[in-house]
């Protein structure tokens, strides 16, 4: 079994110590997103074949990761946007050199780049994303070998946030159409590739063009390559053209207070840090409501 921790929240940023009591007991429980009964997830070495974190600060899961005896692989989300977009995330000076680390560590296949969602405003344009994404790829260089990219989803909590970060700040927003998704994912193609990256995009097949790849962010292959064996996990998807490996995610929503206005996991800040302060450190479950 693959262990997500997880794309609802930033367990590595936020909830490392938790996550280290619960692994010291072998288990948590989660609660149900979708209602019904909480879930139990073993966390135990005979269970566990992987974990995948997603994470923008993996700092304070830094003396965690030896503990760990299961393969695992980071996804680490780095965009370079300005601060009315990305409230609270660490500047991506200290992020690189966080990845540059873990990859010295435990190796370049341990460590996948995020650069998502993608979103254009007046400042953020096709020219000053192909100018950020290509400064990033070259801190990064050597430290990993895929970036993933998504463009932005309109979804209900993602559309909220945005208006009311564009009406207090005075900006707009828009999501890039197909044809200007194509241009820019071409150009992030070819400088990702300069750097010895390969670009994939997570759960879009309708925008995918030549020489971009189909992202599994759940990776069996991934994990394998990383644990030095074989681990087999079925593909099965989150949502439609999701192409992830069968996992049990671990974390719950409005719990990030990272504050990224675009976040599709977050209603409110305000609600998420509040639910972060109240959090039990000895609890089974993250949270004790879905």
């Amino acid at each position: 079994m693959i262990v997500s921790a997880s794309y609802r929240t930033d367990i590595p940023a936020f909830y490392a110590e938790w996550f280290a009591r619960r692994l010291a007991a072998g288990y948590c429980d989660v609660a149900n997103p979708y209602g019904g009964k909480p879930y139990r997830v073993a966390l135990d070495d005979s269970t566990v074949d992987g974990f995948v974190f997603w994470t923008r600060n993996i700092g304070p899961l830094l003396p965690v990761l030896p503990r760990l005896t299961a393969p695992f692989v980071v996804h680490y989300t780095l965009t370079g946007y300005p601060r009315l977009l990305e409230i609270s995330t660490i500047a991506a000076a200290r992020a690189v050199a966080q990845m540059r680390d873990l990859a010295a560590v435990y190796g370049p296949r341990a460590v996948v780049w995020r650069y998502d969602p993608v979103l254009f405003t007046e400042e953020l344009t096709p020219a000053w994303h192909l100018d950020n994404f290509q400064a990033l790829a070259v801190a990064l260089r050597g430290a990993v070998d895929e970036v993933v990219v998504s463009i932005a989803n309109a979804y209900r909590k993602t559309a909220r946030n945005l208006d009311r970060a564009a009406r207090d700040h005075g900006f707009s927003w828009r999501i890039p159409e197909p044809g200007e998704s194509t241009l820019l994912l071409a150009g992030m193609r070819d400088r990702a590739a300069a750097m010895g990256m390969q670009l994939t995009l997570c759960s879009q097949p309708e925008r995918l063009i030549g020489g971009v790849g189909a992202a599994a962010c759940i990776d069996a292959t991934r994990l394998s390559d990383v644990a030095g064996r074989d681990i087999t996990a079925r593909v099965k998807g989150n949502r439609p053209g999701c192409l992830c490996a069968e996992s049990r995610d671990i974390g719950a929503y409005d719990t990030c207070p990272h504050g990224c206005v675009y976040c599709y996991a977050v209603s409110g800040r305000e609600a998420a840090q509040r639910r972060h302060a109240g959090h039990d450190l000895a609890g089974e479950m993250l949270v004790t409501r879905a």
